[in-house]
């Protein structure tokens, strides 16, 4: 398939280019900067330098080309957020970039499109000890500045999987780690004994981005139209545990334990790292799209991130 990448430059693109390239599809990639386009050229990609926010110069950018497939992978998120605010560029893409790259779709005649949605759509709140398939609610507002948050996701998912003519497929990803920036800087600030661990620890659930590519690429090839997908590893992780094993992986000495209420001034990180409690299946993602990660749980995954 030829296929159109839009945040062709980030964190899973990283690992999802060179799988597409293997599995024999030919990639137009989006980007922004000219420093993008060449280091898209460089791994195979046909670049296209457009912005996803400004629908008319998206269509300008494409026009007279054809696909057969949009995958939206854009985000604005180059760390951890730690405020509610830090994320709110990334709401924006998966409202109104997403309608743009709808549209995009249409006129490139690409009926398929896969789109990026996350797992803490499902809440950012203790779930209990249940594993939570894809027919649990999801995005339910009413949840104070993560309504935010959560109307974005929700308008994500419903624009892709609803939109009349278009085979569309949502892949709730987990928890990114594995040879990424955000990953490596955590190795790094474990090696200083600068990344604590907070007491309690959020119970959250990972997935290695090499596993999240290769589930794209099932998902783009023999995901169901209509469909969202959990895309996890096969166990869930308490957030003290992954943080020690960050400073294991590193070499370093066990990572400080400090009291979760000192984050509370950064809200948006508090919730994430302490307050909560969530576990998924995957099992649907393996019946249907025929896949099984790689890394199995972080224990196998995180020394990837090693140079």
């Amino acid at each position: 398939m030829k296929i159109v990448l839009a945040g062709a430059t980030g964190t899973i693109s990283s690992a999802l280019v060179p799988q597409l390239l293997a599995a024999g599809h030919e990639v137009v990639g989006l980007t922004r900067s000219s420093d993008g386009a060449q280091r898209l050229r460089t791994a195979g990609v046909v670049p296209v330098l457009a912005d996803v926010m400004n629908a008319e110069a998206l269509l300008t950018a494409l026009d007279g080309q054809t696909a057969d497939a949009m995958i939206h992978q854009a985000t604005a998120i180059t760390r951890t957020p730690a405020r509610h605010r830090d994320l709110h560029p990334t709401d924006a893409l998966r409202d109104a970039g997403t309608r743009n790259l709808l549209r995009a779709a249409a006129q490139l005649g690409a009926r398929r499109f896969v789109t990026q949605s996350f797992f803490l759509g499902y809440g950012w709140r203790d779930h209990g000890q249940q594993r939570l398939t894809e027919e649990h609610p999801f995005a339910e507002t009413g949840h104070g500045a993560f309504d935010h948050h959560l109307r974005s996701l929700r308008s994500n998912e419903d624009q892709v999987l609803r939109t009349p003519g278009v085979e569309g497929i949502a892949l709730r990803y987990g928890l990114f780690y594995g040879p990424e920036p955000a990953t490596r800087k955590m190795l790094a600030l474990a090696r200083k004994r600068l990344l604590p661990v907070p007491r309690p620890a959020a119970t959250l659930h990972p997935i290695h981005i090499a596993d999240a590519a290769s589930a794209t690429v099932a998902a783009l090839e023999r995901g169901r139209a209509g469909q969202a997908y959990n895309i996890v590893d096969d166990q869930p992780v308490d957030m003290g545990d992954f943080l020690s094993a960050v400073a294991e992986t590193a070499g370093a000495p066990a990572p400080l334990r400090v009291p979760g209420w000192l984050l509370r001034t950064a809200p948006y990180l508090h919730a994430l790292l302490v307050g909560t409690r969530i576990r998924l299946d995957n099992g649907k993602a393996k019946r249907e799209l025929d896949w099984t990660p790689q890394y199995p749980t972080y224990r196998e995954g995180l020394p990837s991130a090693l140079p």
